[in-house]
């Protein structure tokens, strides 16, 4: 088959490699769409060591199924399906527990580490165990299919906080996370959320989403805005994005007193934490990691047009296409937010 691999750092190789085995619980998936993730450009230079030469990205993916394994049950030949980037055993405690994302022996599609090795699909056939697989509606196309992953990750991190309805929400960081964050708080019944971001163009997202403003952050001083839109009390529960230094010190110092801060952003392995304002304002810092379950609900939101992905689909390509769309995202060029790749 043909597949894109990361031969060795900065350089993409689209060529023939062995197609995948499967095993009695895995199917063959022939892949239809698969997107570019943020993930996948930084770990395209090593900057990240989740992707150690050589290996097959990619892990936000759709497509039909080619075979089954003799165990696996629910799913056929001819099924059009997505899948979790999470891989979990369904073994652990925390799997038993429901906490997938927690998995003791969790691996990643696409990622190749120290610890493991695991081709993804950058490829025209991928190999994965039955239990992450989610049966597509027939209204959501291999395209809107292969969104389910990052709006997981936003719909994940919600459910891990406290929302009641008609909560002040203040989101910092308005990338394409934070703004699949701002829809499902906006369809969740909050009744103001505030975008924080340096982006210009992606605060006008953020408002085409339902946001009630946007805050440029190298412009205005955020902490006054929110506490002024909040009458002085601060937001009830502020989601931060980014994962730098500065963001999380903004989106502690937005919250109201008793109030829930959700990081989800982690650039940063570590941050300066204000540690005397959250303890005397007793703020509770919540840590949301990839996602736990929510691809039934994802797709449902997509089909239901409760949240929109199109307007993230900046282009779609052929797989053989792959190295130059990823040179473009690493440079950030302009306009460009997800890439589509298609075998």
């Amino acid at each position: 088959m043909k597949a894109l691999v990361l031969k060795e750092y900065m350089k993409l190789s689209y060529e023939d490699v062995p197609d995948p085995e499967i095993g009695d619980e895995d199917v063959l998936i022939q892949v239809k769409a698969c997107s570019i993730c943020g993930s996948d450009v930084h770990g395209m230079d090593g900057s990240t060591g989740r992707r150690i030469p050589p290996v097959i990205m990619g892990h936000e993916a759709s497509g039909v199924i080619e075979k089954v394994g003799k165990n696996v049950e629910g799913f056929k030949a001819g099924d059009r399906v997505t899948f979790d980037s999470t891989i979990y055993c369904g073994k652990c405690n925390f799997c038993k527990a429901g906490k997938i994302n927690l998995c003791d022996n969790r691996r990643v599609l696409g990622v190749s580490c120290k610890d493991y090795h695991r081709d993804g699909a950058f490829a025209e056939y991928v190999s994965v165990p039955y239990r992450i697989l989610y049966k597509l509606p027939g209204d959501v196309s291999f395209e809107r299919a292969a969104m389910v992953e990052p709006l997981s990750i936003a719909l994940h991190a919600v459910n891990r906080t406290p929302v009641m309805v008609g909560d002040v929400a203040v989101v910092v960081g308005s990338g394409m996370i934070g703004l699949l964050v701002i829809q499902v708080l906006v369809s969740a019944g909050c009744s103001k959320v505030i975008a924080v971001d340096i982006d210009r163009g992606k605060l006008d997202m953020a408002r085409s989403f339902g946001a009630f403003t946007g805050l440029k952050a190298d412009e205005a001083d955020v902490e006054k805005e929110v506490f002024s839109l909040t009458y002085g009390k601060g937001a009830d529960i502020v989601f931060e994005v980014a994962g730098i230094n500065s963001t999380v010190n903004t989106a502690i110092n937005c919250v109201k007193k008793g109030g829930f801060v959700t990081l989800v952003g982690n650039l940063s392995p570590e941050v300066k934490l204000p540690l005397q304002n959250v303890v005397t304002r007793e703020v509770s810092l919540l840590g949301s990691c990839a996602s736990s379950g929510e691809y039934d609900r994802c797709l449902n939101m997509i089909s239901t047009g409760k949240v929109n992905v199109d307007a993230f689909i900046s282009a779609v390509a052929p797989l053989s296409e792959g190295a130059m769309w990823f040179e473009k995202l690493y440079k950030s060029e302009p306009g460009l937010i997800k890439v589509i790749l298609k075998p």
